[in-house]
């Protein structure tokens, strides 16, 4: 949704011959000019330099008294930013921006990227679910992105705890793209910091928001919107009823990407949101080959993806959540007995876990864990099956 003067669709891309950086940056910036608003006034004015110097008059008409657009020394400062931070500045207008992005409604004016822009366009799909996800999510979420990269796609996500981290870090080796909700200099959650390095380096860092800009909760819904429009589709992994995952799904319909879920136990909150978008018409899918085929047929049967249903709305997704280690070998245990309890049944489902894959995700030693382990299942809290596995009850 667009804040500014007025309401339009997605235009065709045209470029200003006039234009430079420092004026596409200073109509987007300018006070009350959306993405929407921003791709009108181009498209009335020919220019964003046109734009700029109709804005103030468009303001007043508006009954906005005293506007102001973006000055010269604010959109310089971006760009004097966008270099310090290594970035690459990409217009709307440039060859360089992903044609499928730029389709959507109220498509980025520009986009800021550390990494290579080629992973843009390289087959893109999203993973995204959960950031306080089970052991099974992210050894879910670990396999798909691996065997996505290995079919020839970029993977995209939002670098959140849980899922998020997971996809991308198993993407590394064959590309992955994190969008930010903050500038790409600033990395939220900071436990990620040594991943979007790795991803700037191997992959790409996107964002639409200027370089220094710290995330806020309006950022996020902004951000979701890339992450599907940037995707051929959204494979769901863990996703509670009401979470920011599912603003990437609903996002994703409204942009007629196709939306793909893993079911979940219907016991377990946070396959609630995966399995109530299965049952409104989204994709069931159990591993990265569903998904491969499904695109592959899709693409087949109807070239020009297509408009689905309503999911139930949901709330942002920037509700603050205890830190989790995401990777394995690289989990800290920085509380006592009760902190890392707390860290075994959030990882823990009412479906069966090996417990060395636990051990092993938790990154602590196998003595630590059992004590753990034990303690909860003389509280009631877990069970110990055949087979060396455990579930949560």
């Amino acid at each position: 949704m667009d804040t500014g003067f007025v309401s339009f669709g997605p235009p065709p891309p045209r470029r200003a011959v006039a234009d430079d950086d420092l004026a596409y940056l200073r109509l987007i910036r300018s006070r009350r000019v959306g993405p929407t608003t921003f791709h009108r006034l181009l498209n009335e004015h020919g220019s964003a330099a046109a734009a700029l110097e109709a804005l103030p008059e468009i303001a007043a008409a508006a009954g906005v008294r005293d506007y102001a657009p973006c000055s010269e020394a604010t959109a310089a400062a971006e760009l004097r930013a966008g270099r310090k931070a290594r970035a690459q500045l990409i217009r709307h207008d440039s060859p360089l921006y992903p044609q499928a992005l730029r389709q959507i409604e109220g498509a980025p004016a520009v986009l800021w990227l550390r990494g290579d822009p080629a992973w843009l366009a390289h087959n893109p799909a999203a993973v995204i679910g959960a950031r306080n996800a089970s052991s099974l999510g992210l050894r879910m979420a670990r396999g798909m992105s691996a065997g996505l990269g290995e079919a020839g796609h970029t993977v995209i996500a939002g670098l959140a705890r849980g899922v998020d981290a997971a996809a991308h870090g198993a993407a590394l080796p064959t590309g992955t793209v994190a969008v930010l909700a903050g500038g790409v200099d600033e990395i939220y959650p900071a436990e990620n910091a040594s991943l979007a390095a790795e991803i700037a380096e191997k992959g790409a860092l996107i964002s639409e928001q200027p370089p220094g800009m710290k995330p806020a909760a309006r950022h996020f819904p902004a951000r979701n919107r890339i992450i599907s429009g940037l995707s051929q589709a959204v494979v769901v992994i863990e996703a509670a009823y009401r979470s920011g995952t599912l603003i990437t799904a609903k996002c994703a319909l409204d942009q007629g990407r196709e939306v793909m879920a893993i079911p979940g136990h219907p016991m377990d909150a946070r396959a609630a949101g995966c399995n109530q978008l299965i049952r409104d018409g989204a994709q069931l899918v159990r591993s990265a080959a569903d998904v491969a085929e499904a695109l592959l047929a899709q693409s087949r049967r109807d070239p020009a993806p297509v408009r689905a249903g309503n999911i139930p709305p949901s709330h942002d997704e920037v509700a603050p959540m205890n830190a989790l280690p995401l990777r394995p070998g690289n989990a800290r245990d920085c509380g006592g007995p009760a902190s890392l309890e707390a860290r075994i049944l959030s990882r823990l489902t009412p479906s069966p876990l090996e417990e060395n894959d636990l051990i092993r995700d938790l990154g602590l030693p196998a003595s630590t864990v059992n004590a753990a382990i034990q303690a909860l299942e003389l509280q009631g809290s877990l069970m110990r099956l055949a087979g060396g596995r455990i579930a949560r009850l």
